[in-house]
């Protein structure tokens, strides 16, 4: 008996591409798939055909070969042929449905589960920040119980296979044509079921504890930086891996410093008469007070650098620098002898500033 084409069994043209292929045997393997056709032997014939013409038409070389030579060029075996689709949820595994569907939940499901990472927000000063310092944190967390040692069982007995999952954690269902897998109401998923159940953790597996750490916070960090503690999480169930502990660092406002990266910025209040006449005055920084000469006719806003005075570089070499604004300040209240050196400025003073003696004459009023 001859063969079919296997264009003619997919029912597409032969300049068909790969879509139009994968979307004909779809069709036709849902409708002639026996188990939807319990009783129907040509159903099951008709979809054994099916998967051979799909198997040939979907593999680049293989269909070049039929092209060429027809159904001598790729060994299709005959009668015998079975692409070994044993059940429907095959089908949908091959176009990526299979865990839509829970086709994939016949095995059993694996017990062990990594335990949970866990997240701390811990706020440090900028100075804290700039020098790095040690941590001494306190972690409620979930740990493996002793008592049972991580199997919820009590001393002497063991986890039993649920028998309504077979250890699978899920049960089948069936609707319609479609096998749907669920989770087991018995079990609740687990595979296992508890008879002697461990009183220290009430068949758990883990209890809740508080676990002291030393960190150290290194120099340079920011709002929003994160260090990451390796195994310091929760414990893992039924012998699962341990979990991470992530710090997530907050640095509190500063009363003088605003930072931008590794700089610092900061404002610096002068006098009117320092600023006129220039002066020699102190700023804060982060290692204590710093010289900073303030040049003669230094107007109001003026920005001074002073280098590697800012914040250390994190993991990295050197320190960013630190920018002080001088600011005027403007007396609210005045005594006798100011207002009458600031009446007599004011007598002398010229408004555009054009008069080449003024400083000098400043500087005689208040030298």
């Amino acid at each position: 008996m001859s063969k079919r084409d296997y264009y003619e069994i997919l029912g597409v043209q032969r300049n068909a591409n790969d879509s139009d292929i994968k979307r004909a045997y779809r069709s036709l393997a849902v409708k002639f798939h026996p188990d939807k056709n319990p009783d129907d032997p040509q159903a099951e014939d008709r979809f054994k055909e099916c998967a051979e013409a799909y198997a040939v038409l979907s593999d680049a070389q293989k269909r070049a070969a039929y092209d060429r030579f027809g159904h001598s060029g790729v060994g299709a075996g005959g009668p015998g042929f079975d692409p070994g689709y044993a059940n429907f949820e095959d089908i949908f595994d091959m176009f990526g449905f299979g865990d839509m569907f829970g086709a994939r939940g016949g095995g059993r499901r694996s017990r062990v589960q990594r335990g949970a990472d866990l997240r701390y927000d811990l706020e440090i000063s900028l100075e804290d920040a700039a020098l790095g310092k040690d941590e001494r944190l306190k972690i409620p967390r979930l740990e493996k119980c002793g008592e049972c040692d991580g199997t919820g069982a009590e001393e002497g007995t063991h986890p039993d296979d649920c028998i309504a999952c077979g250890g699978s954690g899920q049960t089948r269902y069936q609707q319609g044509f479609f096998s749907v897998m669920r989770t087991c109401p018995n079990c609740a998923g687990k595979g296992q079921v508890i008879k002697n159940p461990c009183k220290e953790c009430r068949s758990q597996g883990r209890i809740e504890k508080e676990k002291i750490l030393e960190i150290k916070i290194p120099a340079g960090v920011e709002t929003g930086s994160r260090l990451r503690v390796s195994g310091e999480g929760e414990s893992g169930s039924n012998g699962g891996q341990t979990g991470d502990l992530y710090v997530i660092i907050h640095v509190k406002e500063h009363k003088v410093f605003e930072r931008q990266g590794e700089n610092l910025y900061a404002a610096v209040p002068v006098s009117f008469a320092q600023a006129a006449l220039g002066a020699e005055i102190t700023v804060p920084t982060l290692d204590g007070e710093e010289p900073l000469t303030v040049p003669a006719g230094t107007q109001t806003g003026t920005v001074f650098r002073i280098k590697s005075k800012g914040m250390p570089v994190l993991g990295g070499r050197g320190r960013g620098d630190l920018f002080v604004a001088v600011t005027l300040i403007t007396p609210k209240s005045l005594s006798k002898d100011q207002r009458k050196l600031l009446e007599q400025l004011a007598e002398i003073e010229d408004t555009e500033f054009s008069d080449a003696s003024f400083m000098d004459k400043v500087r005689n009023i208040f030298g």
